[in-house]
């Protein structure tokens, strides 16, 4: 195989972390080697693991960082900090793109994108959500750049011929994310804060009961909420390296189907897991993989089941806290 490079930026995060790990011990992919565009923290280099430092917002960062590359994974991202949000998805991206078409030895620029650019749980469809679909952002800044992240990817293609892949992801899961999005305590992963919906002297409660929130909306319906979990994800990404049918493409890489919380209740329920449903202003959507599935040969191995079970049974190790890096 011919030696290959990827840059990866947002290395290290939860997906970035998984692909170096995966892609570095692939015997498929044992001509690539990785450069770490890291930020705010680092990785430590190792064989056939580059690392650097910088901000992709800075046009000399982009530029250094995409030289000598064939392949781009683009992960860096804000969520709901308007200061550093454009500045990173719009001109950070454009800078990549700009210095990848200059790079002669360009072969793929692969964008996670996210579901937020579709609606998430806030906006409601009528039908499965389709990649043929039109974008629908919520209020905030974080969707925003969700859209515009794929606009500009989109148009690269129309004005440059520009190769690249969008894979768009829903929330992504990892280790007990999920058993941790349904805590009623301060320690809850994610937007929701499951005590400012029952207040305070409820959550405690719920707290010493151990039990779990599950997501209901305004007619007291469970709501189906789009996951993937993150080795799914790599899956589809070192797919995605070098898939003919990826060229120019955009693709949703979610679970086979969304999270029902009616469905977690049930599982949580033969775990002795007590529950608690909470009426909420979110809204039950269906994020359609099936050109990912028919293009490239992509399958989800998570299912609900395996999900909650790896999330109720994980035992985190002093030495892995959770921390989250970026508000929203």
């Amino acid at each position: 195989m011919t030696e290959k490079r990827v840059l990866v930026t947002g290395a290290t995060g939860k997906v970035g972390q998984t692909f170096i790990r995966r892609i570095l011990a692939s015997d498929d992919h044992r001509g690539y080697s990785v450069r770490a565009l890291c930020h705010n923290r680092m990785l430590d280099p190792g064989d056939r693991l580059e690392v650097v430092q910088g901000a992709i917002q800075e046009r000399g960062t982009a530029v250094a960082a995409v030289e000598g590359v064939t392949h781009v994974l683009h992960l860096a991202t804000v969520k709901e900090t308007p200061d550093d949000a454009i500045d990173v998805a719009v001109k950070g991206l454009n800078w990549l793109v700009d210095a990848c078409r200059a790079n002669p030895l360009h072969e793929r620029f692969i964008l996670i994108g996210g579901d937020a650019g579709v609606g998430h749980c806030v906006v409601p469809h009528a039908t499965a959500v389709t990649e043929a679909m039109g974008h629908s952002a919520y209020p905030g800044v974080y969707a925003l750049t969700k859209v515009l992240e794929e606009v500009l990817l989109e148009q690269s293609y129309v004005q440059y011929d520009f190769e690249g892949t969008c894979l768009r992801a829903p929330w992504i899961m990892e280790k007990d994310d999920l058993r941790f999005s349904t805590s009623f305590g301060e320690d809850v992963f994610g937007g929701i804060r499951w005590r400012d919906y029952v207040g305070a002297e409820s959550a405690d409660a719920f707290v010493a009961q151990g039990a779990a929130a599950l997501m209901y909306d305004a007619d007291d319906r469970p709501v189906r909420r789009n996951f993937v979990h993150v080795e799914d994800l790599v899956s589809a990404i070192m797919i995605a390296l070098e898939h003919p049918a990826a060229r120019q493409q955009t693709f949703n890489i979610a679970m086979d189907e969304p999270v029902d919380y009616g469905v977690v209740g049930e599982l949580l329920g033969r775990r002795g897991v007590p529950t608690v449903p909470v009426k909420t202003e979110f809204v039950s959507n269906w994020l359609d993989n099936t050109k990912a599935k028919f293009l490239l040969g992509w399958r989800p191995e998570y299912d609900l089941e395996r999900l909650v079970d790896e999330a109720w049974s994980y035992d985190r190790s002093p030495d892995d806290p959770r921390r989250v890096w970026y508000p929203g």
